[in-house]
């Protein structure tokens, strides 16, 4: 176990990921091992003093002078200087191969805010497989960051303040039910689905952005300059129940 009290984290480390959990009460820099650009990276260091690599993501933490509290994934592609930059108990291994290493980490990972970065920008299966993972996890209080955009699951609720103009983009993964409020194209019900209908390129009208989903399976593109707005958004927003 690995106790870092200045930034409130507990990791839990058991063999092949059994019962493993990664309990954080601050935020936490989950890193890929994508592109990082550097104003992703300096934009998540402002937000989040904890960082957890995902696979090679911990070869990225370390050179760019952070340290990783932890190292989770198959870690096939973590390399052995960087296994031997770290302390043995904080290689979280998991070897099953049914899910990727970024599922693997939410599945694992609570935290307020995970501002994930290095999942987007390179290969796009990777990054379909990304957004397909905020789908999985809709109770988790993840914001993907790319080189222009972030992207989150839709809560249940959630209340932006954006500028007038503000490019807002819903797109579903599932068939679901929105509701949009204080954009350009505003509806009380409107009916989305990946094979039917997407809601690309709405605008704010300026002002609080109220948006809400009946069910999970619904992602939302921002611009990249709305993280603020985004970050506060979802600490009063309401998340999607647990599955059954």
């Amino acid at each position: 176990m690995i106790n870092a009290p200045d930034h409130g984290n507990n990791v839990d480390n058991e063999p092949e990921g059994c019962g493993l959990s990664l309990n954080f009460n601050a935020p936490v820099a989950l890193v890929g091992g994508g592109f990082v650009g550097d104003p992703a990276f300096e934009l998540s260091k402002t937000h989040a003093k904890i960082f957890v690599g995902v696979d090679g993501g911990g070869d990225e933490i370390l050179r760019r002078g952070a340290d990783p509290v932890a190292v989770i994934g198959d870690l096939d592609s973590f390399s052995a200087a960087g296994r031997a930059a770290i302390p043995s108990e904080n290689l979280i291994h998991v070897a099953e191969q049914d899910s990727t290493d970024f599922e693997k980490a939410l599945s694992r990972l609570s935290a307020p805010l995970i501002l994930a970065i290095g999942f987007t920008g390179a290969r796009l299966d990777h990054e379909l497989a990304a957004m397909h993972a905020l789908v999985r996890f809709p109770q988790q209080p993840v914001v993907l960051i790319g080189a222009e955009d972030v992207v989150l699951h839709l809560p249940a609720q959630m209340t932006l303040d954006l500028p007038e103009g503000t490019r807002v983009s819903l797109f579903p993964m599932d068939g679901v039910t929105v509701g949009l409020q204080g954009l350009e194209w505003s509806f009380e019900a409107l009916d989305l689905h990946p094979a039917r209908k997407i809601g690309t390129s709405n605008r704010a009208s300026g002002g609080a952005v109220h948006l809400r989903a009946d069910r999970p399976g619904c992602l939302l593109l921002l611009p990249l300059d709305t993280l603020e707005a985004v970050i506060a958004a979802l600490a009063a927003a309401d998340f999607h129940s647990p599955p059954a």
